[in-house]
């Protein structure tokens, strides 16, 4: 899906880059407080919130190298918006895809760079939107189980794919530089892009499904679903033998939790994922498909590709993800693949960083911070 120079016009590519810039903007407010982990620990959470999206960035770019056959000559690979925005939120999710796609665009020449905001709007923007709103709205209907958000992240997964097709092709009627039929696009895109969503859905479920069984509160897209803790209260005797309600609930002093363990099991996950981008990216990637993505393919057969410019950063030293005068094809791409793993969660991590010290700064400017919040005075 990701478009390169000179299938939009000029155009429609600034307007998308002022959508996507506006959309970043927003996100970085909103990823203020999904960073924060308001409910979820507190600033302890915090902490671990930012390496861990920073993390989801890493795994979205690893795993977008595994380019998986559909059919027809076609291939096919993760989108990535609806697994970041489930287990980091939608905001924080749209920050993660972007991040992979400025990573892509500069250092492996894939996605134009005039072509950025149209990629943001379509990749990330709209799948993570698309995605987490279908999460939520059958999260709410479907029973209060573990194996639901799995299900629930499959069928969100499945569908923001397709929903990417259709925004493509409504960018492309209003800009596209080649004189293609808008009916012939729509069929084409949402055709095969409605198979390479069972591959999103699937690797979207089996992640959300992994990372639920270890720490569900990890999971963005879990909060509020677990059973809220209840203190019960003793009767207060009164002279005639008789009991009243407590005024006040009688709990016993219990010793503040050891939070070592939290980190030590955080920082497994953490070291879990990244071996896994690693290997992703490293290693698996030399026996992803060759064949065309889907975008490509539909761009070849019905020549929306006659005026595609090249890629400004075509002689990167990463560019298509080789490393420049390795001869060997299993490490040039390994190494550019470990290289770009290293890179996005780097900056991710950087990003993610900055966001979060920002809100814990804002809080501790007002006085009244937490206020009213029980979570917070517990």
């Amino acid at each position: 899906m990701h478009v390169p120079d000179g299938f939009i016009n000029a155009p429609v590519s600034a307007a998308t880059g002022v959508v996507a810039a506006a959309a970043v903007a927003v996100s970085l407010r909103g990823a203020r407080r999904e960073l924060a982990g308001a409910g979820q620990g507190g600033a302890a959470a915090a902490e671990r919130t930012a390496p861990l999206a920073g993390l989801v960035a890493a795994f979205i770019f690893a795993v977008q190298m595994l380019n998986f056959p559909v059919a027809a000559g076609t291939s096919g690979h993760l989108l990535g918006g609806a697994l970041a925005a489930i287990l980091v939120g939608p905001y924080t999710g749209v920050l993660c895809v972007s991040v992979v796609l400025l990573m892509q665009g500069v250092l492996f020449a894939d996605g134009g760079l005039t072509a950025l905001g149209v990629n943001i709007t379509d990749m990330a923007i709209v799948t993570t939107v698309v995605a987490y709103a279908l999460f939520r709205g059958l999260v709410k209907v479907l029973p209060r189980k573990r194996r639901s958000l799995t299900v629930a992240s499959f069928v969100a997964a499945l569908l923001s794919v397709p929903a990417a097709a259709v925004a493509f092709t409504a960018l492309y009627a209003l800009g596209g530089t080649a004189d293609v039929p808008i009916g012939k696009v729509f069929t084409a895109m949402v055709g095969v892009h409605l198979l390479i969503g069972i591959g999103e859905a699937a690797i979207t479920a089996l992640t959300v499904g992994a990372v639920i069984a270890v720490r569900p509160d990890l999971v963005y897209g879990a909060r509020g679903l677990t059973k809220p803790l209840e203190l019960r209260t003793s009767p207060l005797a009164t002279p005639d033998g008789g009991t009243t309600p407590a005024a006040a609930p009688a709990v016993a002093p219990v010793p503040a939790a050891d939070p070592a363990p939290a980190r030590r099991s955080v920082r497994r996950v953490w070291l879990a994922g990244l071996a896994a981008a690693l290997v992703c990216a490293g290693g698996l990637s030399y026996y992803a498909s060759a064949n065309p993505d889907g975008l490509e393919k539909v761009a070849h057969d019905h020549g929306i590709d006659a005026k595609a410019e090249d890629h400004a950063a075509k002689d990167s030293p990463l560019a298509d993800y080789g490393v420049k005068d390795i001869t060997d094809p299993r490490l040039s791409g390994g190494l550019a693949g470990v290289i770009g793993v290293g890179a996005t969660l780097a900056v991710g991590t950087g990003v993610f960083v900055v966001v979060r010290r920002r809100r814990s700064a804002a809080t501790a400017e007002r006085p009244d911070a937490g206020a009213g919040h029980p979570s917070e005075s517990v």
